[in-house]
């Protein structure tokens, strides 16, 4: 080879190595910025679900959340949402699921998990045996087996 294949081989191998770290950059960036509007949509969610029951003494219906998910910045990129206050009582502990959804990044940022809202009001990432644990212990009978259907 002479020096100008040469010089051309070696152009068309940066711009390939430049362009892939170039792909790679832009899928874990929306990534994360889908991740972070929905942490910030779930957090929105939790903050109306503990203002309704502040103001009517009980958790919201699952139609009440329905009706406001359009109104929440970043619910689109929420997708399904599984509201789970059917199943909690007065005397479940503030660390109880609320509500969650399932989130299948493939970037190397970010694994598949779970957005969960607490009772409480917290917002957190849980990795998917973390959360189906978690899940498990607080899930009565009637609500593994409604799940399933």
């Amino acid at each position: 080879m002479n020096k100008r294949q040469k010089d051309i081989l070696t152009n068309i191998i940066v711009v390939l190595v430049i362009t892939a770290i170039a792909v790679v950059a832009m899928i874990n960036f929306k990534d994360w910025v889908n991740r972070s509007e929905a942490m910030r949509a779930m957090e929105q969610l939790g903050r109306e679900a503990l203002r309704y029951r502040k103001a009517n003494g009980s958790l919201p219906p699952e139609s009440h959340i329905d009706r406001n998910k359009d109104k929440l910045q970043g619910s689109v990129r929420l997708g399904k949402i599984h509201y789970r206050a059917l199943w909690i009582d007065s005397k479940s502990p503030p660390d109880t699921i609320l509500a969650y959804t399932e989130k299948n990044y493939r970037s190397l940022l970010f694994s598949p998990g779970f957005i969960v809202v607490r009772l409480d009001g917290t917002v957190q990432w849980m990795n998917r045996e973390e959360f189906t644990a978690l899940l498990e212990q607080q899930q009565s009978p009637m609500e593994k087996q409604m799940h399933l259907k």
